[in-house]
C-alpha cells in the first residue's frame, strides 16, 4: 500500500501529517450567494434551497408540536434508555465544570472577580444525511441547557420524507430544545446568522457539517455571529506498542472512517507484529462493514505508520494535533503530560473512540484539521461569557491610585489620569 511508512525521517514526518485536501473552488463564492438570497428573500429562500438541494418541498419550516410527539412515540425503547444515559453521562460531566468565582484582593481595597453569563441565543446545526447524528443533539443542547441559555434553536435538513429523523427530535426535546427548524446546509447557518420570519437569528452557532456549512459559519462571523470552533473532517490518531489489541486498533480506524470518504485515520505502532496484524484485521472487518464503501475510500486517504518508540510516536502525534488521540499502550495515563495536542484523548485497550462519541460523557464536538494545536473541544464554557467585575474602596483608590497616575501620564492619556486625580483630590481632602 502507498500509504504504508516504516521509520520514516524526521525531517519527513510533516509531509506525513497533511489532511486531505477538499475541493473548494467557488466555495465562498456559492455560499455568499445562499447568504445574500436568504437575507433578501428570507422563509421563501430557505424552502426554495431545500427543493433544490435535498429535493423537499416544504409547507412549513418549523417542526410542530405534533410531529415531535409522533416522532418520540416511533423511538424504540432500548434506543431511548441509550440515548437517557448518555444524557445523563453528559450531564454529569458539563455539570461539573460550573466554577464558582472567588473574589481577589489584588490590592488592599481593590477586589476583583468574574460572572458567568449565558449567551442567550444560540444556534445548534446537525447533520442528518446517511448518518444523523442524533448524538451531536445530546453534546450540544445538553450544556446550553445547563448553562441556561434562553433559546435553543436546532436546524437540520429533513429527510426524503419531508420529517425530521425521529432519533433527532427525540434527542432535542429530551434536553430542552426550544425550536427545531427543516433546514440544512449553509442555508441554515445563514438562517440562524441574519434571522428569517421564521427561523431566529442567533448570537452563536455550534455544530458539525460540510464544507459548505464549515464555510459558511465561517462567513457567520463577519456579520458578527460567534462559532464554536473550526470544523472539518473527523479523524482519529491511535498510538500502539506491543500491548495493543491489533483487532481493537482496526476496529477504532474504521469507526472513523465510516464518519465519510474525507475522515483521515492515522496508525502509529511501535512493534511490527502488531502493525502488521492490525492491517490484517483491518481488511478483514472492512469486508463485515455496511458502509464499506465509504471507509475504504476514508482509508485511502489514512496513513499507517511504523516508529521506533513511544515517545516518537507521541511527538508524532503533538505535530498532527488530531482530533482523537488514542493511547493503546502500556501505562497510557502516565505519558498524558508528553501530549500537548490532541482535541480528546482515550487510555488503555478498553476506551473506544466510540465511546467518546456516544455516552462516557466527554463532548465530541471537537478541533480538526490540526485546530487542536490552539483550540478546545465544546464545554460548558463555550455556552457562556465571562464578564470581569471590579470594586475600589476609598482606601483602595489611595493604594492603587498612583500607579494608574503614573502609567496613564507615561501613555500621554491625560483624561484616564484626571479620573483617577479627581477621585483622590475628594478622597485626600476628606470629601
Amino acid at each position: 500500500m502507498e500509504n504504508i511508512f516504516k521509520y520514516p525521517a524526521k525531517e519527513n514526518w510533516r509531509e506525513l501529517t497533511s489532511r486531505p485536501v477538499l475541493e473548494a473552488k467557488d466555495l465562498r463564492s456559492d455560499v455568499a450567494t445562499i447568504f445574500q438570497k436568504v437575507s433578501q428573500e428570507g422563509d421563501l429562500a430557505l424552502k426554495e434551497l431545500t427543493q433544490k438541494f435535498d429535493g423537499i418541498i416544504l409547507d412549513e419550516l418549523k417542526v410542530s408540536a405534533a410531529e415531535i410527539q409522533s416522532a418520540c412515540e416511533k423511538i424504540p425503547e432500548d434506543l431511548k434508555k441509550a440515548i437517557q444515559q448518555a444524557k445523563d453521562n453528559i450531564e454529569k460531566f458539563h455539570t461539573a465544570q460550573i466554577e464558582d468565582f472567588q473574589k481577589v484582593e489584588t490590592t488592599s481595597g481593590v477586589v476583583c472577580w468574574r460572572e458567568s453569563r449565558a449567551i442567550a441565543n444560540v444556534g445548534l446545526y446537525i447533520p442528518g444525511g446517511s448518518a444523523p447524528l442524533f448524538s451531536t443533539v445530546l453534546m450540544l443542547a445538553v450544556p446550553a441547557k445547563i448553562a441556561g441559555c434562553r433559546k435553543i434553536i436546532l436546524c437540520t435538513p429533513p429527510q426524503e420524507n419531508g420529517n425530521v429523523h425521529e432519533a433527532i427530535l427525540y434527542a432535542a426535546q429530551l434536553c430542552g430544545v426550544t425550536e427545531v427548524y427543516k433546514v440544512g446546509g449553509a442555508q441554515a447557518i445563514a438562517a440562524l446568522t441574519v434571522g428569517t420570519s421564521a427561523v431566529p437569528k442567533v448570537d452563536k452557532i455550534f455544530g458539525p457539517g460540510n464544507q459548505y456549512v464549515t464555510q459558511a459559519k465561517q462567513m457567520a462571523q463577519e456579520f458578527g455571529v460567534a462559532i464554536d470552533l473550526p470544523a472539518g473532517p473527523s479523524e482519529v490518531l491511535v498510538i500502539a506498542d506491543q500491548s495493543a489489541v491489533p483487532a481493537f486498533c482496526a476496529a477504532d480506524l474504521l469507526a472513523q472512517a465510516e464518519h465519510g470518504t474525507d475522515s483521515q485515520g492515522i496508525f502509529v505502532a511501535t512493534d511490527e507484529q502488531v502493525f502488521k496484524q492490525t492491517m490484517a484485521a483491518l481488511a478483514l472487518q472492512l469486508q463485515a462493514l455496511p458502509r464499506r464503501e465509504t471507509a475504504a475510500e476514508a482509508l485511502k486517504k489514512s496513513r499507517f505508520i511504523l516508529l521506533n518508540t513511544v515517545e516518537e510516536a507521541i511527538q508524532f502525534s503533538n505535530l498532527y494535533a488530531p482530533e482523537h488521540l488514542i493511547l493503546a499502550v502500556e501505562h497510557a495515563e502516565d505519558l498524558l503530560p508528553e501530549i500537548d495536542n490532541a482535541g480528546s484523548v482515550f487510555l488503555g485497550n478498553y476506551t473506544p473512540e466510540s465511546a467518546g462519541d456516544y455516552a462516557s460523557g466527554t463532548n465530541h464536538t471537537l478541533p480538526t484539521n490540526g485546530f487542536a494545536k490552539n483550540y478546545s473541544g465544546v464545554s460548558l464554557e463555550s455556552f457562556q461569557k465571562k464578564i470581569t467585575v471590579q470594586q475600589i474602596t476609598r482606601a483602595g483608590l489611595q493604594n492603587l491610585g498612583e500607579a494608574v497616575e503614573i502609567m496613564a501620564a507615561a501613555e500621554g492619556l491625560d483624561a484616564h489620569k484626571n479620573a483617577v486625580s479627581v477621585r483622590l483630590k475628594y478622597v485626600n481632602d476628606g470629601i
